[in-house]
Formats: C-alpha cells, sequence, structure tokens
C-alpha cells in the first residue's frame, strides 16, 4: 500500500514538472527591439487580426501565431515614462509600421 501512494506522488510530481506553463519573457530578452506596445495583442485567425493582415495582402502560415494590432515601440532601458498600458510584447516581424505585429510573445517590462 505504501508503494502505490509513493508511486501515484512521484507520478504526479513528474507530470507537474513536465507540464509546461506559459509565461511572459523578460523584456530584456527580446532580441527582436524594440519591445513593442499593442492596443490588442490575437491570434493571427481572430477575425480583427485576420482582416488587419489581409487589407495589408499578409499571408501567414501559421495562424496560430500572435499578432499585436496598433503597435508602438517602447524602450525597456527605462528612460522616465516608457510604460505600455496595453500588451507589451516582443515580435518577430515589426516591418509593417506599427499597423501589426507578428510572432508576438507577451514580456513583462518590469523584468
Amino acid at each position: 500500500m505504501q508503494f502505490t501512494r509513493l508511486a501515484a506522488i512521484a507520478t504526479l510530481a513528474t507530470l507537474a514538472v513536465a507540464t509546461p506553463t506559459r509565461r511572459n519573457e523578460p523584456a530584456s530578452q527580446c532580441n527582436t527591439a524594440p519591445v513593442q506596445c499593442c492596443n490588442s495583442v490575437q491570434p493571427a485567425d481572430s477575425a480583427a487580426a485576420s482582416k488587419a493582415l489581409g487589407l495589408l495582402g499578409v499571408v501567414l502560415q501559421d495562424v496560430t501565431v500572435l499578432v499585436g494590432l496598433d503597435c508602438d515601440p517602447i524602450s525597456v532601458i527605462g528612460v522616465g515614462g516608457d510604460s505600455c498600458n496595453a500588451s507589451p510584447v516582443c515580435c518577430e516581424d515589426n516591418s509593417f509600421h506599427g499597423l501589426v505585429a507578428i510572432g508576438c510573445v507577451p514580456v513583462d517590462l518590469s523584468l
């Protein structure tokens, strides 16, 4: 009986360690700078993101990628008033002049 309990606890502990959790990345880890402050961040297949991407003629292979909408670059170095009251993200493709940013990952500006 003791062995069965220990085996069950060990199995649960292994599953807990192996289960990934989605966390915000530290802003300092963004290697595609600058960090963006987007009014909205949605999967590419959402209605709003699909519409914006369609207007720009952008076709994505992975429709689950996160897309930032209406974005502005922000500095994370701590220059006074740089902050983001919307969604701070680090994105792979920021070449659409803030209309959309593609391949975004939420970031934590305090890290």
